[in-house]
């Protein structure tokens, strides 16, 4: 289903993006908590161990204790307003994109729109375009996520504002390009193997057995992402530090906190204060989102993509005709 195919299309661009869309918010839904972890264990500088006196967050199990004893559960939902946003934009952008673009490819070469390197092209560059729609949105949900009690953004057009009068807009496109960076890869990795995952698990798997395919879809997904994310994630780490650029002011109850000239800089000063070990921080929480968001997203837009061809197909339309 993802992915353009001649012989079995039944999903239009704009359905596509509405899929998208829907498996990004759903998903988001599920997997904020782990997104705060991870942003918290990105932006901090300190060892994240318990044998470093300073470090305010340990271990997954110790940071959620904490972050619920003093700021309560909502905190697991910081930024979840921008967040939502730019799941449901990216998603619907991405895939519509992508969708786009693997039906370009059947139309203008002679390369196989279910090849894994097709995908791979495909998907790197329908991410880039949905990363530079929507990170305006990535950037408020960063500073979201990562502000501590009292907030220094109460809501959403505070932020906005408060950010464009004191920063400019440049601030809005902070970490554009370690992001760009990052997500081609990451993305394009990610519609790599989940293609191939789902042609090894056709060898695995009857085909007669249709009730498992909605598992099998969130299973090749939850291990496309680990393997995507473990191979980019440090320039994820990149990323989360050059946006909350400017934002400083507000990290100071998390402990130390750094300004980083560039892309070049934040990479610098990482490995000079906190070793190649800095650039993998917050790498479980990651894992197990990358795990449960890939999976999720994958799972829904096949799902939502089912619904629709179901609703479109004879036997639905004579049904609504009787």
């Amino acid at each position: 289903m993802v992915g353009y195919d001649p012989e079995a299309r039944c999903v239009s661009t704009a359905e596509a993006a509405a899929a998208g869309s829907a498996s990004g918010l759903v998903t988001r839904v599920l997997v904020s908590p782990l997104d705060v972890l991870k942003i918290r264990f990105q932006l901090q500088i300190e060892q994240l161990s318990s044998r470093n006196p300073t470090a305010k967050y340990h271990s997954i199990l110790q940071a959620a204790q904490r972050i619920f004893r003093e700021e309560g559960l909502t905190a697991f939902w910081k930024g979840h307003v921008p967040a939502q946003f730019l799941s449901v934009g990216f998603g619907a952008v991405q895939f519509m994109a992508f969708e786009s673009l693997t039906e370009l490819v059947h139309d203008v070469t002679s390369l196989h729109t279910r090849d894994s390197f097709v995908h791979f092209v495909c998907g790197g560059l329908a991410a880039c375009t949905a990363t530079v729609a929507v990170q305006p949105v990535d950037i408020l949900r960063t500073r979201f996520a990562a502000q501590g009690e009292p907030k220094i953004y109460p809501n959403l057009r505070h932020a906005v504002v408060t950010m464009y009068q004191t920063e400019g807009p440049r601030t809005f496109y902070r970490g554009l390009t370690p992001t760009l960076v990052a997500i081609f890869p990451y993305a394009g990795l990610q519609f790599f193997f989940y293609n191939i995952l789902q042609q090894f698990s056709k060898w695995v798997i009857p085909a007669e057995a249709k009730n498992g395919a909605s598992v099998k879809n969130l299973v090749c997904g939850s291990c496309a992402g680990v393997i995507s994310k473990s191979l980019t994630y440090p320039l994820d780490v990149v990323k989360k530090r050059l946006q909350v650029g400017g934002f400083e002011h507000a990290r100071a109850a998390f402990g130390q906190v750094r300004t980083y000239g560039g892309l070049l800089d934040c990479m610098r000063q990482i490995m000079r204060e906190e070793g190649p070990g800095g650039f993998f921080k917050g790498l479980s929480p990651s894992l197990l989102k990358a795990a449960f968001s890939t999976g999720l997203i994958f799972f829904w837009y096949e799902l939502f993509c089912g619904l629709l061809c179901a609703m479109k197909s004879p036997e639905s339309t004579k049904r609504k005709e009787g």
